[in-house]
């Protein structure tokens, strides 16, 4: 097949190697390079570093709403589209020139988690399954007709960046399965009921309020490691907590129990691993090695 693949972070890579060891892929679209580090140089996204090693056209257009951007994309003429986690909203002549559509990957058990952050809202919610969702795009936001699916489990102390790993192999897979299936496949309609959305991640979400259950806060700590990171304020310094597990306790929340053990509103809360600014993360035992902790974190 002729593909167009439209993603941009490291969770479509998996995917477009997936699908240029078996069709053709046209052009890759994906978000421009971003000032990053401190010389503020323009980086390029995953998507475009691997697609320009792998020798494919890369086009990184700021919209996709004007007549000429639309047309170049028609003029691709390809039988599909493949979009992962691209970053735009696809206008209906993009959604309607590739012969059998768009297909969108999309990280979890749709209707559930619509939206920016699929894989950190179910582990923060405490979901026992998420998984992938093949969906047939149409103008609405995730609301199209889904042509696979396959569940997977969420483990008990599973990350995101854990879970986002897993889940793009399995995007990987499904998508070239759904491939080799067109047209046969039969798109259906999600629910109604049971829709939710995963608002992307605020900055202001990332602290941590001990007030809170310690149960709340690990699966805080698990929905946000590697990045963002859930953090605490340890002497005035910023602390991010990247794993956690919830133990018996009892005391005012933020006090220091034993160790890097903190009390919660309800239980408490054991640091396993933390990171301090501008170092690398470590296990708490080693993060104690150079910080003491106060009677109570803020």
């Amino acid at each position: 097949m002729k593909i167009v693949f439209m993603g941009t972070p490291e969770f479509s890579v998996t995917v477009l190697e997936a699908l240029v060891a078996r069709h053709e892929v046209v052009a890759v679209y994906c978000q421009p390079p971003r000032p990053a580090g401190r010389g503020k140089a323009l980086r390029p996204s995953p998507v475009q570093a691997r697609a320009e090693m792998l020798g494919l056209t890369v086009r990184h257009p700021a919209s996709l709403k004007g007549e000429a951007e639309q047309a170049e994309f028609a003029a691709l003429g390809a039988d599909v589209a493949v979009v992962v986690a691209y970053g735009l909203i696809l206008p209906r002549g993009v959604l309607a020139a590739p012969k059998f559509g768009c297909l969108n990957i999309h990280a979890s058990l749709l209707p559930r988690w619509r939206g920016a952050a699929p894989v950190q809202r179910a582990i923060w919610a405490g979901d026992a399954e998420t998984g992938v969702c093949i969906m047939q795009m149409e103008a609405g936001l995730d609301t199209g007709p889904v042509v696979l699916r396959e569940a997977v489990a969420i483990g008990a102390e599973e990350t995101s960046g854990q879970l986002h790993d897993r889940l793009s192999a399995l995007g990987a897979r499904l998508i070239v399965a759904a491939l080799e299936r067109l047209p046969a496949l039969v798109p259906q309609a999600q629910p109604e009921t049971g829709v939710t959305y995963a608002a992307k991640i605020d900055k202001a979400e990332a602290r941590i309020d001990w007030a809170r259950p310690a149960a709340e806060i690990a699966r805080q700590v698990r929905a946000l490691s590697p990045a963002p990171g859930a953090w605490c304020e340890v002497a005035g310094e910023r602390v991010k907590i990247l794993r956690a597990r919830p133990v018996q306790g009892a005391g005012a929340p933020g006090a220091v129990l034993a160790d890097f053990t903190v009390a919660c509103g309800a239980g408490a809360l054991v640091v396993l691993e933390a990171q301090r600014e501008g170092k690398r993360a470590m296990p708490a035992a080693e993060v104690l090695m150079g910080l003491a902790l106060p009677p109570k974190l803020g």
